[in-house]
Order: C-alpha cells, then sequence, then structure tokens
C-alpha cells in the first residue's frame, strides 16, 4: 500500500466528549494518521544533501517542514535559515528554526532532527521505490522514512499533541532546530549555531536521530562514538604498464593498497592502528548470534574483533573502507594500476578526540606504506564522541515519559554511530542537559536499500516527547 495522497482522519477527533480536550494520549493516538501521512509527503522529497544530488530538493523538504511547524499554531516564529560552510563563503543547506517563548519560569526545551537523508543507492537494492512510501505489515519504507523524517514528525506530532490537550495555552519555551545536511558531514552546523545561538538558547535538548533496543524496549543513547573520515590516495607508478611485461617485479597501486588496508586489522579483525583507544562502558548482555541476527551475517561468517559485542560496537575503535575507485571489473584490462583512491570510515570510541585518532591513523599508514608507496590523505572530516551526563533532571523525565508511553523502563545504551555535531551543541550550550533519543530499530536499515520505520515504534516515540513535554510545562 502506498501513501502519502490518502485523506486521513482530522486529529481533532480524539476530543473527548461535548468538546472537552483530550489527554495528550488521546491526542497522539486521534493524530497519528496525519502524522503518517506527513512523514510519507516528506518521503517523497528526495532530500539528499550530497554534492551531486539537486540541492533544490533539500530547499523544497525545507519548505514543507516549516509548513508543518507553522501549522501547528504555537510558535512565535518560524523561519529557514542557512549559513556559511567551515572554511569556505558558500553558504550550506536550508535548515528550520522555530521558536516559542518560555513563560512563568518554565524551562526552554529544544528539539533536534533533520531533514536531509542519504543517497538511495542502486534502485534495485529495493523491494518498492526509495522515494514511493510504501506501508509492508507493520512498517513503512522509503528513504528517510526513518532517518530522520520520522524524528520531525515525532517533534510535530508531539507538539500538535500538547497543543490540542491544552487548547496551546502552555508555558514551556521551544525551540526547534531541523537541520539540512546532517548526512553530508554538519559543514554549516558550527557556524549555524553561533549565527542562532540566541534563539537556540535551551534548558534541554532532545537530538531525535538515534534508535532503540528493540521495537518493543525503549533506549536513551549515553555513549556514541565518534568518527574520522578521509580519502587516501595510494600511487606507486607513474602510468599503467603492461602486467604481463612488468607484473612479478613492479609493485602496482592495487597491491600496495591492499596491503596497506590490511594493516589497519589483526587476525581477528580488530582494529591494530596503534594510539587508537577504547572505553571503559557497562554493557548488556548482547550474544554473537543477535549480531548475527541483527546485522543479516551470510550463512556461515563469523563475527570480528575481541570482547563482548557491544563492547565492540559502543567502546572500541572500528575502522571500514566504505569505498574504492578503481577499474570496474568489466572495464578491466591487463594492466597494472597506478593509482588507487579508497574512503576510509573510522569511529572513536569515547574518551578520545578525533585530533588525537586522525593522528594515529595518519603516523600508522607513514609507518605502513607498502614498497615504499606514496600516500596522500585528503577531504578529512573529523567529529568527537560524546558521553551523555545522566546526573540531570531531565534524564529521570524523559524515563519516566517512555515509562508510561512503553509500558516497560528504558535502556541506557551506546552506539556505535556518530553524531559529531554533539560537541558543537556541548560548546555553545555547555548548560543545557543533552538527551539522545531516537525513532530507529534493529530492523530500520537506516542508510541502506529498503529503509523503514516501525509505525509502532513512531506512535510511541511520539507518545514518549508529548508526554515529556507535558511534563517539562509543569515543573516551575
Amino acid at each position: 500500500m502506498s501513501l502519502g495522497d490518502t485523506p486521513v482522519e482530522d486529529p481533532t477527533a480524539a476530543a473527548g466528549q461535548n468538546g472537552t480536550r483530550p489527554s495528550v494520549e488521546e491526542a497522539v493516538l486521534g493524530g497519528l494518521p496525519v502524522a503518517v501521512a506527513d512523514l510519507s509527503r516528506l518521503v517523497r522529497i528526495p532530500s539528499v544533501s550530497w554534492a551531486a544530488f539537486d540541492p533544490a530538493h533539500v530547499a523544497a523538504s525545507a519548505e514543507a517542514v516549516a509548513a508543518l511547524f507553522r501549522e501547528t499554531g504555537v510558535f512565535d516564529d518560524v523561519s529557514i535559515r542557512r549559513a556559511l560552510m567551515a572554511g569556505t563563503d558558500e553558504l550550506g543547506h536550508p535548515a528550520v528554526i522555530a521558536t516559542r517563548a518560555a513563560r512563568n519560569g518554565r524551562p526552554t526545551v529544544l528539539l533536534y532532527a533533520h531533514h536531509d537523508v542519504q543517497p538511495p543507492g542502486d534502485d534495485a537494492g529495493w523491494d518498492s521505490p526509495p522515494y514511493e512510501p510504501t506501508v509492508r505489515g507493520d512498517r513503512l519504507y522509503g528513504r528517510g522514512a526513518s532517518d530522520d523524517k520520522a524524528g520531525v514528525l515525532t517533534h510535530v506530532a508531539a507538539i500538535r499533541a500538547l497543543a490540542l490537550a491544552t487548547g496551546g495555552d502552555f508555558d514551556l519555551g521551544l525551540a526547534v532546530f531541523i537541520e539540512g545536511e546532517e548526512e553530508h558531514g554538519s559543514k554549516s552546523f558550527s557556524a549555524f549555531l553561533e549565527d542562532n545561538r540566541d534563539v537556540l538558547s535551551a534548558d534541554v535538548i532532545v537530538v531525535a536521530d538515534s534508535d532503540n533496543w528493540d521495537v518493543d524496549t525503549p533506549a536513551v543513547t549515553v555513549a556514541l562514538r565518534g568518527n574520522v573520515a578521509f580519502r587516501l590516495t595510494v600511487r606507486t607508478l607513474e602510468h599503467a604498464s603492461h602486467s604481463g611485461m612488468y607484473g612479478g617485479a613492479t609493485p602496482d597501486a592495487m597491491l600496495a593498497a591492499i596491503r596497506l588496508l590490511d594493516s589497519f586489522w589483526d587476525e581477528n579483525g580488530a582494529v591494530a592502528v596503534e594510539g587508537l583507544t577504547s572505553a571503559d562502558l557497562v554493557i548488556p548482555d548482547f550474544s554473537e548470534d543477535d549480531l548475527r541476527r541483527d546485522a543479516a551475517f551470510v550463512a556461515g561468517v563469523s563475527a570480528v574483533g575481541r570482547g563482548p559485542v557491544l563492547s565492540r560496537l559502543w567502546a572500541q575503535p572500528a575502522i571500514t573502507v566504505t569505498g574504492i575507485d578503481a577499474p570496474t571489473v568489466e572495464n578491466a584490462s591487463n594492466t597494472l594500476i597506478p593509482e588507487v583512491t579508497v574512503r576510509v570510515s573510522a569511529r572513536i570510541a569515547p574518551g578520545q578526540s578525533a585530533d588525537d585518532a586522525y593522528a594515529a591513523l595518519e603516523a600508522h599508514i607513514d609507518r605502513h606504506r607498502p614498497f615504499g608507496a606514496e600516500t596522500r590523505i585528503s577531504d578529512v572530516d573529523r567529529g568527537n564522541p560524546f558521553l551523555v551526563d545522566t546526573s540531570g533532571w531531565a534524564i529521570g523525565e524523559l524515563k519516566a515519559a517512555m515509562r508510561e508511553a512503553w509500558g516497560r523502563d528504558a535502556m541506557e545504551t551506546g552506539i556505535g554511530g556518530s553524531i559529531p555535531f554533539i560537541a558543537d551543541l556541548v560548546r555553545v550550550f555547555p548548560s543545557a542537559q543533552i538527551l539522545v533519543t531516537g525513532v530507529e530499530d534493529p530492523d530500520t536499515r537506516a542508510h541502506s536499500p529498503n529503509e523503514s520505520q516501525h509505525l509502532g515504534v513512531l506512535k510511541r516515540s511520539i507518545l514518549t516527547e508529548a508526554l515529556f513535554l507535558q511534563r517539562l510545562d509543569a515543573r516551575g
């Protein structure tokens, strides 16, 4: 079933008998069909922020998101803004800001998500078109259906529910920041925060871009790995040469690149780069069988690394080669390749700075250049890891809301991925309590073909946030 143009019921249908206001819970349930339809409309916009894609789609997505927040009727101002990308005179992709001033001593909460998405990849890998929102079972499929347009709709729908339950008469301050380039490195994020520091200042920041333990168990992410990513070029020859004439004595770039890349790991697949560190975190039980299921191992394939599985995913470094520029198999001729370029993505354990990790990787590459090969590093992205301070009052309010919405206690989890801009939030708003939540689950397949959003998780995530906002509105 395809969604996006189907009429949906009015969320005000959730109102109680004789025109009484609904509870927050009733408002969320009554508004869910509208939220799903709005999410479907956003999924139809191919808002890929990568340089090779049409930026007009990201601009259209920003306009659609801004309209959703304006339609809530609760904000003093909703606008679309841009900032300069770091080290350039070019503007980044458009972001949406919405603000409502706090009253009567109530706190202000900043709600973050992003409306840009990853490229779709090969259409052949999708069971339905990536930008055609499609429901199969209890999931809505489409690029960005979860990461992170469901995060955007969680904010929209939670605010709608709070407004409906209170008649719009609440004192909580709200700031909304919906970024437009998170999937392309948040290159204007730091400047954007500086430019909009006053309107985005908040007591609590909710970053809705993470995952849950499973479809029935909520999670608060308390540890995030950092990242170091770069292009690595390996060069051994001035030009290609005949592999029969010179092979066996001449070091081609592919041989050198393979040898160099292999040095990143030991015989167990654990990272072997001197200077990359691990963190000491409390890790829940999670078996290798669970890993094989969630990561979709091919039969017979074994896990890599050492130690408890979740330590490997949350508290240890990881290195992945995410792309190789070299002749395709179809275009391969019998020549020695003079130059190979790869994209290296390293995840950094909490407790180590991205600068220190990059220095360790750079030194390792220099020490392990096979046959004296020339190496060049470029296009470097760095993001620091993050550990959430769990001593503040806000995380208690969030866990209470999760318990009420999900019917069970939340897990405190780490995440193997990175949200590097959180370090900028800490720097610009050092007194704010930062909470990392999300709408994903182990079967979401974010960034992959057949990305999907579990609709039950979406409902519970919206209800969690609506109850959380209600609890903050009750705080003096």
